[in-house]
C-alpha cells in the first residue's frame, strides 16, 4: 500500500511559476520566480519491492513541476531507487518506510526513512567491493554521484528509526 500526499505551497508549481513570471514581468520584480516556488511531497509505503518502482515515479512526477535540471532529476531518482531498495531488503519487516520530496528555490532534499535500528554505513570511496560482490555498491554509487553534483548525502539514526537524506542544488 502506497499513500501519497502532495502540498504544493501554491496550486500546481507549474502553475505557479507562470502566475510568478507574469507578476514578476508587470511589477519588475527583480527576484527571480523560480526562487519563489516552493513543494513538499510525502509519501508512506510498505517496504515491499513493488513500492520502488512507485516510489521512483511518485518522485519523477513532483519533479516535472519543479524547475530542476534534467541531471539533477536523474541523480535523485537513481537516490530514491537505491535508498527504497536498501530499506526493503535491509529494514525489519511490518515496518513503514517514509519518503519526502522537499523543493525549496535551489535546493532540493529527498528523504528516505525507515523504522529500522541499525543506521546504513556510509561508505567510503576509498574502500574496495569484491570484483565478485553482488551487492555494496548502490549507496556508494549515490555518494559519488550526489558529491559530483555539489549535494550532500547523510544518515540520521533516531528512536524513531534511521533517515537517509539527499540534498542537491537544483540546477
Amino acid at each position: 500500500m502506497l499513500t501519497t500526499a502532495t502540498l504544493p505551497a501554491e496550486a500546481g508549481a507549474a502553475g505557479a511559476a507562470a502566475r510568478m513570471a507574469a507578476r514578476t514581468a508587470a511589477v519588475g520584480d527583480p527576484v527571480s520566480p523560480r526562487l519563489r516556488i516552493r513543494g513538499f511531497a510525502r509519501w508512506v509505503a510498505e517496504p515491499a519491492p513493488a513500492a520502488v518502482p512507485l516510489l521512483r515515479t511518485r518522485v519523477r512526477v513532483a519533479l516535472e513541476g519543479w524547475p530542476v535540471s534534467a541531471g539533477v532529476a536523474d541523480v535523485l531518482l537513481l537516490a530514491v531507487s537505491e535508498l527504497a531498495g536498501n530499506v526493503v531488503q535491509h529494514a525489519a519487516a511490518g515496518g513503514r518506510m517514509r519518503v519526502g520530496l522537499t523543493f525549496g528555490g535551489r535546493r532540493l532534499r529527498l528523504e528516505v526513512v525507515d523504522q529500522g535500528v541499525r543506521p546504513p554505513r556510509l561508505p567510503h570511496p576509498a574502500e574496495e567491493v569484491g570484483p565478485d560482490a553482488e551487492s555494496g555498491r548502490g549507496l556508494l554509487i549515490v555518494q559519488l554521484l550526489v558529491a559530483e553534483a555539489g549535494g550532500q548525502l547523510s544518515v540520521v539514526a533516531g528512536e524513531f528509526g534511521t533517515s537517509v537524506r539527499v540534498c542537491l542544488p537544483t540546477a
